[in-house]
């Protein structure tokens, strides 16, 4: 799994740091930050939760 982010699409809901926390970050302003692009196989489940609350669909998942 490969994930990334449409940072101009975000709206800094923080859904995704709430999720996942150790794959997603805001930055100063609320913007998601991706720390780790490519999670470990056990992360899939909060990787596709944070995903699937992002409210703008600014997560995205290959």
């Amino acid at each position: 799994m490969r994930v990334t982010a449409d940072q101009p699409r975000c709206v800094a809901s923080g859904q995704c740091v709430l999720a996942a926390p150790d794959i997603f970050d805001q930055d100063d302003e609320g913007t998601v930050v991706v720390l780790e692009a490519a999670p470990s196989p056990d992360r899939r489940a909060d990787v596709e939760e944070a995903a699937t609350l992002c409210p703008a669909a600014a997560i995205l998942l290959e």
